[in-house]
């Protein structure tokens, strides 16, 4: 039978400091990735251990005489809410609970004077906590498990990596594999030297290997297949059901005019032979129609009846009981009224007496009516506590009543218009500071919210166009850089064009400044000798007995774009020489 490991049981020192660690790195709300770390204990157990004894908000230290007062006060006027009256304290539930059981226990024992040491709310041995996490932690042995170690290791290496990268744990996995390798091809190297083959197992595949099989294969027969007997019936297809418009279906707007243009003929058809049921459903009105009428309900009598029985005085004053209304609907037929004694003492207040029942709240059911031999041209009655309709209080077609005459007349005053002119033209109103302050303080709030509102719309955008904006200022700089090459290349060349032009006005003067020179030492120079060097090179060494020695050399050079020739002239004087600068000629 496989060993059941029951996570929970009481929490040691190891386990608390893992815990501690990890929420200083995953918060108080991720209880099942701090469980991870700890084998045997859950989410649940991990987060009533943090709140119940390793939060540091909690107090341990002495109940004070003024916290026990509290919490007995409390606890009288809220019994068995500790979750209530934890916070009103500054402990916890499990504290308060158990400093109570404290107090009760050592109240019962001055009381008795006496110790039970046989209380039933101490673990016996053998039985197992319920509440170990409000504990104190266990000490660590000095040889832990093997699975303690590895549950610490394992804990040290994922809290040690605050960064949050899987790159460590990745390739401590890589390591660990490729260990695992290692140490199972030894395992086999050792065993083959043994003489002991193991073949390796090879791990099925729960699909379909395409490369190995064919799936849904099937075999042909073995041997030859005789058609002879086989019945093939060509596919007749037709091709007209398969248009588009077949394949799609019918369309919505077929159908519906389709049924549309069935409506108007039976409409028509319905013309023809009923034409006043046609008329009414074409216009709209149903032919049962039938205006509801106006729900009418009497008016509520029970709340005098209840009233005149709590308005009671007491029988000593003699009278009748208390009158109350007859709610009941026994017949159409009139009942017969009974003449009343008065009774000044229950009388309904706010009421005027009525015909014939001075002093009396007039029965429900029946229409006020003038009694028999009542004095006539008494004051009517007046409900002023609007119980009953103020149509059936008093008989206004009594020639008593005096006509009401409807003739009015509307007299405007004299100094009307004035009075309308002065009130437009007063415009001194003030408005108050206050009125103004909460104008403006609420037009604050509005431009407050929609700044806020633009904020993060931009912020989205940045985040959206962040890599457009990157690349365009990237192409932007190399732009501005082809540009400054531009400019660069464009000066160079009009450098190189406004030295081109002065040096084709130097040439001719040069030109001619060499020929003299060679015409007016020509006779001086007896000896000159022509030597061809390499590249087509020619100079003429002139000697002359004054001890000056003139070498002047041409030579061709061949460019890529232009083939030009070169003359250099350089002078020896004694000691002292000059170098001519060159001068580029035309080659023919």
């Amino acid at each position: 039978m496989p060993r059941i490991m029951i996570k929970g049981g009481v929490w040691r020192n190891t386990e608390d400091e893992i815990l501690k660690a990890a929420v200083m790195k995953y918060g108080k709300n991720q209880w099942s990735r701090i469980a991870s770390l700890l084998h045997r204990k859950s989410a649940k157990q991990c987060k009533a251990r943090w709140y119940e004894w390793l939060d540091p908000s909690i107090k341990k230290t002495e109940w004070s005489r003024e916290e026990e007062e509290k919490l007995l006060h409390l606890a009288k006027l809220m019994p068995t809410q500790w979750r209530t009256i934890a916070p009103i304290i500054g402990r916890t539930a499990a504290q308060c609970l158990e400093h109570y059981e404290f107090l009760l226990d050592k109240a019962a024992q001055r009381d008795n004077e006496e110790e039970t040491t046989d209380d039933p709310r101490k673990l016996k041995p053998g039985e197992i906590d319920p509440n170990p996490e409000t504990k104190p932690a266990r000490p660590d042995p000095i040889d832990m498990d093997e699975d303690e170690l590895e549950m610490l290791s394992e804990a040290r290496a994922r809290l040690a990596n605050t960064q949050g990268k899987k790159a460590k744990r990745k390739a401590r996995e890589k390591q660990l594999e490729e260990a695992r390798r290692l140490a199972a091809l030894q395992k086999r190297r050792e065993l083959r030297a043994a003489g002991i083959e193991i073949q390796k197992k090879r791990k099925r595949k729960r699909g379909v290997d395409y490369n190995a099989e064919i799936p849904f294969e099937k075999k042909p027969a073995l041997g030859f297949y005789d058609t002879s007997e086989e019945n093939y019936q060509a596919l007749d297809a037709d091709f007209r059901k398969l248009r588009q418009q077949d394949l799609d279906g019918e369309l919505r707007s077929e159908k519906e005019g389709r049924d549309r243009k069935k409506d108007k003929q039976h409409l028509k058809r319905k013309k023809e032979s009923d034409l006043p049921s046609a008329i009414l459903q074409t216009s709209g009105v149903s032919e049962f129609t039938k205006k509801r009428s106006k729900l009418v309900l009497p008016a509520p009598q029970e709340a005098q009846n209840l009233m005149a029985l709590t308005n009671v005085d007491t029988p000593l004053k003699g009278g009748l009981n208390t009158p109350l209304h007859e709610s009941d609907f026994s017949g159409v037929t009139p009942q017969r009224q009974v003449v009343q004694t008065p009774n000044t003492v229950l009388s309904t207040p706010f009421r005027t007496p009525s015909n014939g029942a001075e002093g009396l709240t007039p029965r429900s059911g029946t229409t006020p009516k003038p009694a028999v031999n009542s004095t006539p041209g008494r004051t009517p009655l007046r409900d002023k506590l609007n119980i009953n309709p103020e149509d059936g209080m008093a008989d206004y077609s009594d020639p008593s009543y005096v006509k009401q005459m409807n003739d009015f007349e509307i007299v405007l005053p004299e100094n009307a218009e004035k009075e309308l002119e002065d009130r437009e033209v007063d415009d001194t109103y003030i408005e108050d500071a206050a009125d103004v302050d909460a104008r403006k303080q609420i037009n604050r709030g509005h431009m407050t919210t929609e700044a806020k509102r633009a904020a993060k719309m931009e912020k989205k955008m940045n985040i959206l166009l962040g890599g457009y904006q990157s690349h365009a200022m990237g192409l932007m700089k190399q732009l501005n850089d082809l540009w400054d090459q531009i400019e660069q290349a464009h000066l160079e060349l009009r450098t190189f064009e406004e030295l081109k032009k002065h040096e084709d006005s130097a040439i001719p003067r040069r030109l001619e400044a060499g020929l003299g020179l060679e015409q007016g030492r020509g006779s001086q120079l007896p000896d000159m000798a022509a030597v061809r060097g390499p590249w087509g090179t020619k100079a003429w060494r002139l000697t002359a007995s004054s001890g000056i020695s003139i070498i002047w050399r041409r030579w061709v050079g061949i460019c890529t774009l232009t083939r030009f020739s070169r003359v250099c002239m350089h002078i020896k004087v004694g000691k002292g020489s000059w170098d001519f600068p060159e001068s580029p000629l035309p080659y023919a």
